[in-house]
């Protein structure tokens, strides 16, 4: 054979020294695609989807928007109430979000914020009007996590030391939850002679002061609003669950538990030992959403006082991308849609309640169960290439 020019015959992606180059592909997106770029999209689907759902219907999408953000953020009281949904969603989130980083899908959320409630119940009915206002908060704020880090802590220890699927145990538990509320509130905690299955009233001492009376104290009016004291409680919940997971020994090795238990066990780390720890702290956040409801709001104990809270931390937490930042934004956008409906089903009366739950389905369903639909998109238009190798 004839030998080759020097620099031909080689072919595409060759060089004139004869060593084959390969292309680099294509490398990974930037952070901000994931933590901020699908979320948007997922959420400019679900309000195109629901614009077509209220067109269908013959009201105008644009007008239904509007509604639904005036009577969000449109004058104080609305936003009082918006950020008032958003305590029980920011609880919720950050009980998902921590099992999520130890593996685990807790759905159980509402079956231990219903709990939890008992035990702020309990700590109101039994103290108030014998301990002062800071001691009263410091136990209702522990009975309450502590009934709901106990609910959550049978199903961590099945997975752990029996292999029962959380996802199953915790799903279970909710319906437990509530035929235990409703045996509680019926035969024991009941006013005797009274027919609707609710507590006795709490003593004044232990209502959680509102967002009206603690900006009075410096001056400051507002509308009068049910958002309260658990709001700054939320605050410093998701404070301490981002110095946890991502600044302390337990919580890498969480953490680590939930990308590999083999890589775990081969660190020396014990997987049971963190999913029952994962558990307890997630119920232990979700118990905290009887603060809101049960010591700031309803002053008294009452059945299905959650109202699907916990479901909804689901797909806060989903679209938070399990960091307490995300979660606390993503919270603020439920309680809006929460608040910002009840306003459209008054303002516009075409759009019946029926109607409304079904916008705030659509958001839960491509922020949640949709949530990776646009990602693979979305990631290959945006990743960066590697460079070429020899």
């Amino acid at each position: 054979m004839l030998p080759l020019p020097p620099g031909e015959g080689w072919g595409e992606g060759s060089c004139r020294s004869g060593r084959r180059m390969t292309s680099g592909g294509v490398g990974k997106a930037p952070a901000w695609v994931d933590l901020a770029l699908v979320p948007l999209v997922n959420l400019v689907a679900a309000l195109i989807v629901s614009g077509i759902v209220v067109a269908a219907v013959g009201q105008s999408p644009l007008q239904a928007l509007e509604v639904l953000v005036t009577g969000s953020f449109g004058y104080g009281e609305a936003i009082g109430y918006t950020l008032y949904y958003t305590t029980n969603f920011i609880f919720t989130g950050l009980a998902v979000a921590v099992a999520f980083h130890a593996g685990l899908f807790n759905i159980g959320g509402e079956g231990q914020a219903y709990i939890g409630g008992l035990g702020v119940g309990i700590a109101c009915l039994a103290l108030g009007g014998i301990l002062p206002f800071p001691l009263i908060f410091l136990v209702a704020i522990a009975m309450g996590a502590a009934f709901g880090a106990g609910w959550a802590y049978i199903p961590g220890w099945l997975q752990a030391k029996r292999g029962s699927h959380v996802v199953i145990t915790t799903i279970m538990f909710n319906f437990i939850a509530a035929a235990l509320m409703t045996y509680i509130m019926v035969y024991v905690l009941i006013v005797p002679g009274q027919q609707s299955p609710e507590s006795r009233g709490f003593d004044p001492s232990t209502f959680l002061p509102t967002a009206k009376q603690m900006l009075g104290w410096i001056g400051i009016e507002i509308a009068a609003s049910p958002l309260n004291l658990s709001f700054l409680v939320a605050l410093v919940a998701a404070a301490a669950v981002w110095v946890f997971i991502w600044y302390t020994h337990l919580g890498y090795e969480l953490r680590v538990v939930g990308k590999s238990e083999r890589a775990a066990v081969y660190s020396g780390i014990s997987p049971d030992r963190h999913i029952i720890l994962a558990m307890a702290i997630s119920g232990g956040l979700a118990g905290l959403v009887g603060l809101n409801e049960i010591m700031g709001v309803q002053h008294r104990l009452l059945l299905n006082f959650t109202g699907g809270v916990g479901f909804v931390g689901i797909a806060v937490a989903l679209m938070g991308r399990s960091h307490p930042f995300g979660i606390c934004l993503a919270a603020l956008l439920f309680g809006a849609l929460y608040q910002g409906g009840s306003e459209l089903a008054f303002s516009m009366p075409q759009l019946s309640k029926e109607m409304v739950v079904v916008i705030q389905g659509l958001v839960i369903l491509f922020c949640g169960a949709l949530e990776h639909m646009f990602r693979p998109r979305l990631e290959r238009l945006f990743a960066k290439p590697l460079p070429a190798k020899a």
